[in-house]
């Protein structure tokens, strides 16, 4: 009989108390202590049960679930008598910043500090032993959120010491999101101030805390060291490129597919491997993500669960507003290309603008991009480097990815819709129309602040592309010139069947002052560009007659466009 599924449920003793579907991830407790590490940071996709295992973990290894058989019996740990003993036997600190996710940084401190308050409140019962001696009990009573950041950044070190005193044996630590407060800092614009309070408190809990036995984070991304872990130098850093842990966090294939034996759906193996498999952590290539495998058991159909489960927003944003070569990258990853790119695993997030590398990397690390194949090698000058072949994880990813882009254009003023419907119909004053106004509603959307899209268009005009590669996917099979210089970007609409739809080409200029008079001398140039180039010459040759094909100029000046048909 199939169990229920508890979709959203993070409490391993509640699983367990119910007989919720569960796939055992108890093997990492065994793997984690024999690897004697002091502090390890482990970083997975959103949504990859890293919450849940870390509740298994506290659960296993806290002296207030000391003797709890019935939580781990039948269990793959509960097979060595060793961790049968090790069992309940270490107080526990379990923080969690999964919901910092505030917009400002005086917002996001407070929270941070309510959330250690509510710690020691868990444990004022060490106030009532002889345990602490006056000043101790006045600092106790004194962590609050509004306490000073001195004593929030010795605030773990000094309850790690209240523990240990009275329970003879040094404490566990496990944060859980360690790194959401970062991702929000990013996106709202308070970087600088909440890299040095989590520095300072991360310092005094991990660094120099003699009372500390070990200590596990989880995040999504590996923070620079040089960010907020410049004092750690007893950091075990596990990612999604190392080997460690590789089968803990996601579900893989042949738990997958064990698990559709015991709902019946045996025959939509293959459907659920187009869906949703293809993460890879280490060398294990067979990783689907436990989401939307928990959704699709519990619901019996295909959807982009895990890609909707929470805000895209960062990623979004870097792509959005990044470089021209990042928009023309993404367009082949989108068409289903793969890429070649260097990783840098350690993400300084405050040069993510500037930083390609790290931005692949955190794409990578967020569950968007997945490895097919892995180069290393010495370099002519005798650099060790690293090449990752990147492409879009799954189908369920380049779904998401398609929707953000039509979100860029969502704005019901800009009428991004109505410029596909004018371009399909060729009608010339409707494009001009709707295009001036999608470029004056959503141009300072693609401007990073540091290179204004008023002097450099691209960045608007590639996600303009992106926007009609997702609006015209199936319809048309889109192609560019993407070695295209500055101020110009040929696209090429080939439809899919010829018989129904006309061939179409774009060429894009931005206006040259000292060249050109006015825009129209701007579009002409596009439109004797599209000639001189014979850009039709594919059309014609599958067998588009020239009537069929229809040229379009397009001429920027800031935020003004100008479009013209040309003749083939």
């Amino acid at each position: 009989m199939e169990r229920t599924v508890g979709i959203g449920c993070q409490d391993f003793e509640r699983i367990r108390k119910e007989n919720l579907f569960y796939v055992d991830k108890t093997d990492l407790i065994r793997q984690w202590w024999e690897a004697g590490d002091d502090v390890t940071l482990i970083t997975r996709p959103r949504r990859f049960g890293k919450t849940l295992n870390m509740n298994m973990l506290e659960k296993f290894f806290s002296v207030q679930y000391g003797g709890r058989e019935d939580l781990f019996c039948g269990l793959k740990i509960w097979e060595d008598e060793k961790y049968r003993r090790l069992q309940g036997s270490y107080p526990v600190l379990f923080i969690s910043f999964a919901d910092v996710k505030e917009n400002t940084y005086i917002q996001v401190r407070k929270r941070i500090c309510r959330i250690i308050k509510a710690l020691y409140n868990r444990f004022d019962f060490l106030l009532d032993r002889d345990l602490l001696n006056e000043s101790e009990k006045k600092d106790f009573l004194h962590i609050s959120v509004d306490m000073e950041d001195n004593e929030a950044s010795y605030s773990l070190k000094a309850l790690s010491d209240y523990l240990f005193r009275y329970y003879g044996k040094k404490v566990i630590i496990l944060l859980d999101e360690y790194d959401t407060p970062m991702q929000e800092a990013y996106v709202n614009g308070y970087w600088d101030e909440i890299a040095a309070f989590t520095r300072s408190l991360f310092n005094g809990t991990f660094k120099t805390n003699p009372c500390l036995e070990r200590a596990i984070m989880t995040g999504v991304t590996r923070v620079s060291r040089e960010s907020i872990f410049s004092d750690l130098n007893n950091l075990e850093v596990v990612t999604t490129t190392s080997e460690k842990y590789a089968d803990s966090f996601g579900f893989t294939e042949k738990e997958v597919f064990a698990a559709l034996d015991e709902f019946g759906l045996s025959s939509k193996r293959q459907e659920v491997k187009d869906w949703y498999d293809g993460f890879s952590f280490g060398r294990r290539k067979d990783v689907y993500n436990p989401w939307s495998i928990l959704n699709y058991l519990d619901k019996k159909q295909f959807a982009p669960y895990w890609a909707n489960s929470s805000s895209n927003s960062l990623a979004g944003k870097l792509i959005r507003e990044g470089s021209k070569n990042l928009k023309t990258a993404f367009e082949g990853l989108l068409m289903g290309e793969a890429m070649t790119a260097e990783i840098d695993e350690q993400i300084v997030y405050d040069q993510l603008d500037d930083n390609e590398p790290a931005i692949w990397s955190l794409l990578l690390a967020s569950g968007y991009l997945k490895v097919r194949d892995l180069k290393r090698y010495t370099s002519d000058y005798g650099e060790w480097k690293e090449e990752y072949k990147l492409e879009v994880t799954n189908f369920e990813v380049r779904t998401m990815f398609r929707n953000m882009v039509r979100s860029w254009f969502a704005s019901g003023s800009c009428g991004y819709n109505d410029f596909v419907k004018a371009l399909l119909l060729g009608d010339v004053d409707a494009m001009n129309e709707y295009m001036n106004r999608v470029a004056e509603t959503t141009f300072s959307s693609f401007d990073t602040g540091k290179k204004p899209s008023r002097s450099e268009p691209e960045r608007f005009y590639h996600g303009f592309v992106l926007g009609l590669m997702v609006e015209l996917s199936g319809r048309y099979i889109l192609t560019s010139n993407r070695e295209s210089g500055f101020g110009r970007y040929d696209v090429m609409l080939e439809p899919v069947k010829p018989d129904r739809d006309d061939g179409i080409i774009l060429e894009f200029k931005v206006f040259q002052p000292k060249k050109e008079e006015n825009l129209e001398d701007t579009v002409k140039a596009a439109l004797n560009q599209i000639e001189e180039k014979k850009y039709g010459a594919l059309l014609a040759a599958r067998g588009i007659p020239a009537e069929r094909i229809h040229n379009y100029g397009f001429a920027f000046r800031g935020k003004e466009v100008l479009i013209r048909e040309g003749t083939c």
